[in-house]
């Protein structure tokens, strides 16, 4: 650097003998100056280390930082206005609370969304099972994906001032036309990503007949090695129509519970995105 710099002193000295033609030459065939300082942020990026796959960190040294998680999900709520006094809601933790809540900004008071609890039942006849073709929102008439007809168990909504068979009953009377005799509860299924939680129940008719309701295209019984499983509606169904086929095959009858994860980002027709989790027996005798 010492010998460059000298040099330059010296290319000065003499320019100022020369032509400006000659001078002009001269700073031409100079080194080109630096490149200005980068900004600070810039400058950080490109002093990052590069990111480091799960392979490559198992052979770094053990001792170094893992990497900090992804900052949690907050829920939105849906609760934008307050039911009591119409004023606009805000995410708030209250006191004495650890989650994001809909706090009127009014009134100040908290609005809790629960769960919604979903009840149906599993219609047994002559080894088969009954099954709907829907005609209302959602998985209305086709399957978008495979080209077949969405079926489903006869179930819906629970409603305030009922129990959970006799909601079973109403959504079977109402989606089917027929009337049931409930024999036991067979299954519970979480599904926390959506807020629902069903409850199905094993069911028998208690005559022969059934018809499509207002709800339904169609209704049908199908044998057990028959059941479209190609052609229904919903993850949950898919999950109880498969532990129920397992129980007959068996031959041993038990209350399941489990836990259904939806991945995030799946869509409605997308009936195979999710994982089965927390899945208990009660086994009978």
């Amino acid at each position: 650097m010492l010998l460059v710099r000298s040099h330059h002193l010296l290319l000065h000295h003499h320019a100022a003998r020369l032509s400006p033609r000659l001078h002009r030459l001269l700073l031409r065939h100079r080194s080109p100056p630096p490149p200005p300082p980068l900004p600070r942020a810039a400058a950080a990026g490109r002093l990052r280390p590069p990111r480091m796959s799960s392979s490559s960190a198992s052979s770094s040294n053990a001792s170094s930082p893992a990497p900090s998680p992804p900052p949690p999900v907050v829920p939105k709520s849906k609760i934008r206005f307050c039911p009591s006094c119409g004023s606009p809601t805000k995410l708030a933790i209250p006191d004495g609370d650890e989650k994001m809540r809909a706090v009127c900004s009014s009134c100040g008071r908290v609005h809790y969304e629960n769960p919604k609890m979903v009840v149906g039942c599993l219609v047994e006849h002559d080894n088969k099972v009954l099954l709907c073709r829907r005609k209302i929102e959602p998985a209305y008439g086709l399957c978008p994906n495979q080209g077949g007809i969405n079926r489903t168990l006869p179930a819906g909504y629970l409603e305030v001032g009922e129990s959970a068979a006799e909601g079973a009953s109403r959504e079977t009377l109402e989606e089917a036309c027929a009337d049931v005799e409930i024999l036991s509860p067979f299954a519970q299924l979480d599904i926390p990503l959506i807020g629902q939680s069903y409850i199905i129940f094993r069911a028998r008719l208690k005559a022969p007949n059934f018809s499509p309701g207002p709800e339904s295209l169609e209704c049908a019984l199908f044998a057990l090695d028959d059941i479209p499983f190609d052609s229904l509606a919903f993850s949950s169904i898919i999950v109880t129509l498969r532990m129920y086929l397992e129980d007959v095959k068996s031959g041993n009858i038990k209350f399941h519970y489990c836990t259904i994860n939806k991945r995030i980002g799946t869509g409605a027709s997308d009936l195979r995105s999710f994982d089965i989790d927390n899945h208990l027996t009660d086994q009978r005798l």
